[in-house]
Parts: structure tokens; sequence; C-alpha cells
């Protein structure tokens, strides 16, 4: 089997889909199955491999850490000549994804995607929300040509197929609970950041308007006075907001930036709390994490999210953009450590369930499937 996947982000980017992606390839490594990736060049140089094919792109004016690619459809022929794929896997739909949608129809290769982020429910936090009919039209067109679209939750597939979406599969995101576990050091990550304090909540996350930090900065001035001061708040990530953010901030919060591998496991683990408010996750990678690090989360009640959080058994689900409602589930469970003490070891049983093994397993059955239709494949 030889797959080549499309997309517009993909290892070193710091995104949900860049890292799905990496652990994709990895997983295709270790079972010596030959694929080939089509993506932009990074900002960053640091990886290289001979495994993917980098185009020349440039920064994306919303998402500066995004890049938009230019295809050299000349050098992208020459390459999917050469390798002669089974299965294109397109996993964006911009310029990458279109030009993978195009060389699939040219040389008559089965085609696959997956949808991993609901632009549509980006717009209202940018003011864009009079681009929603032509953005849903265009997603509808860009996927139809697709064998199996794989979607990372329910909630996703329920809104996709409303829509008019066809041949939607589940593809859920597992969790490394050999990185993410309770047992680092909680002194260590209270030393490296001077804490004294005796609760920890913390976020994790791009700092970007769609994963509604207001609600954060509300929650965070709303607890009760005498709590208050025994919390001290990690804000981890890095966005176009952190300068904003960082000026209404509190004495009590923390900004460490960007965070990966063992400096965030060490501080979810430490975690008492976690906090999550973004209302447009298609799955919640971040959330996962958490409760593979025993760490019980309250989260809002949309998109993929309340497919993981298991209401009053590993963490709490609120209504979306309502601090009060976060504030109250904070002050329950900060008062009553044996019910908080009980919900992180429920986190770290479900987490383990969450096998990336097992869920890659089912991928390359359905990759299979779709490889094996009555299909013949012409070169022009």
């Amino acid at each position: 089997m030889k797959i080549a996947i499309f997309s517009d982000t993909f290892y070193p980017d710091i995104n949900g889909v860049a890292q799905t992606l990496k652990k994709l390839t990895n997983y295709l490594e270790g079972q010596h199955i030959s694929y080939k990736v089509f993506a932009p060049n990074p900002a960053s140089t640091e990886y290289v491999s001979d495994h993917i094919h980098r185009l020349k792109s440039l920064s994306f004016f919303l998402y500066p850490e995004c890049r938009i690619a230019f295809p050299n459809f000349v050098q992208v022929k020459s390459e999917i000549e050469q390798f002669s794929p089974d299965l294109i896997h397109v996993a964006t739909p911009f310029t990458v994804g279109l030009c993978g949608v195009y060389f699939a129809k040219k040389f008559n290769i089965p085609i696959v995607g997956s949808y991993h982020t609901d632009f549509n429910d980006y717009l209202h936090f940018y003011d864009l929300e009079f681009l929603s009919n032509p953005l849903w039209k265009y997603m509808k067109w860009f996927h139809s040509p697709f064998k199996k679209l794989f979607v990372p939750s329910i909630d996703t597939l329920e809104k996709l197929n409303n829509r008019g979406f066809e041949n939607l599969e589940i593809f859920p995101r597992g969790v490394d609970c050999q990185l993410y576990h309770p047992n680092y050091q909680k002194e260590l990550v209270l030393t490296r950041y001077g804490i004294s304090e005796k609760f920890l909540l913390t976020y994790v996350g791009r700092l970007a308007p769609e994963k509604d930090l207001k609600t954060v900065m509300k929650i965070a001035n709303s607890l009760p006075p005498e709590l208050n001061k025994q919390v001290h708040w990690l804000i981890a990530g890095d966005g176009p907001l952190l300068e904003e953010l960082q000026m209404a901030a509190l004495p009590n919060m923390t900004f460490t930036g960007y965070l990966n591998g063992v400096g965030l496991a060490e501080v979810y683990s430490a975690t008492d709390l976690f906090i999550f408010p973004s209302p447009t996750e298609t799955f919640g990678n971040v959330a996962l994490e958490a409760l593979a690090s025993g760490t019980p989360v309250i989260g809002a009640n949309a998109g993929g999210v309340k497919h993981i959080i298991s209401n009053g058994v590993t963490g709490h689900l609120c209504e979306p953009g309502n601090a009060e409602d976060f504030v109250t589930r904070i002050v329950q469970l900060l008062g009553n450590d044996p019910f908080r003490n009980q919900m992180s070891l429920n986190a770290r049983k479900y987490a383990l369930t969450q096998r990336w093994d097992q869920i890659f397993d089912n991928l390359l059955n359905q990759y299979s499937a779709v490889i094996d239709e009555p299909a013949k494949k012409i070169y022009a």
C-alpha cells in the first residue's frame, strides 16, 4: 500500500492537524507502509524528511503560523508518477488539498479526506458570518469526490450529515498515555513558574479568538475572593491574543508560551483543573491530554469536547460562554477533594482506552476498503 497525503499544514507546524498527521506517518512507518506527504515549506527548517515534498508558501495574514502554498504542478505530477500511490488522503481544503483532488481525478487514484477544522464556527469570532453560506457551498463541493470523509467526532459527523455531506466515517484521536500521566512531580512545575498558591488552574491551546479566551478572563475575574487567593492560573500557548491577554492578566496568572513534550505533560499533571471554554473544537486534543494526566476538565458543552468529557465523571460540561457556569463548577470541585480525586482516577482510566494504534488500525482498514473498490488507475 502506498499513501499520498496532501495537507496545507504538517510537522513542525503547531496545530492539531499537523500533530495528527505526524502521528499517522509515524504509524505508517512502523507498519512499513510507503507514504509521501505534500505540504507547504514551514517557517522552521528543523525537520527534513525524504518522505515529504515541500511546496513554496507564504504566511497567511489571519493565521501567521499557517501558510498558503503555491504548488508547482509539474513537480507534483512528476512526484506522483514516480511514487504511484494506491490512495490519496487530503487533509485540508486549501491550495495543497485542491492539488491533491486534481491529481486524484487526473490519474484516477482513489481519494479520501479528513475533516479537522470547522471553519464556519470560526467566522463568528472574526466578524465574518456573512461568508457562512459560500463557505459551506465550497466545503461541500470540495469534499464531494471523496470515497470516505473521516471526521473526528459524532458532533462533526451529525453537523456535516445535516449539510448533505456523504461517506462520513468517525476517525477519533488518541493520546500518548506514556507521555501524559499523573505521576510527574508537581513541585517542579510550581518552582519553575514561581507558584505558591494551593490550586493550579490551566488552559492549553492557541491564544486566538475562536478559543474564547474572553471567557477564561471572565472566569478568572469572577472567582470568589477567598478562593481566588488560593488559585494560580497557567496559560500555555501562543497566538495573536497573547499581548492583549497579558495586559489584562491578573497577578495570579502566568503565561508560559508554547509548551510541548515533557514540559507540557508536567504542567497537565500538576494542574488541579483544566479549563477549556473553546466552543469550536471538532475534537479537542488538549482535553484528552489533560484527562490522560489525571486532570479533570471543565469544558464547553460544544463540538467534539462534549464527547470527550463525561459530565460529572471525568469533568463538567458548561454552557459555552457562560463564565458563571464555569465558576460554579470550579468552586464545587476545588471545595471537594474526594470528588475531585475520584474524577482524576476516572479521567486517567478513560484516557487509557483511547489508543492511537487501535485508531490507526481501523483507519488502515478503511484505506484498504477504498483501494479494493473496483477502479482502474490510468496515468495520463
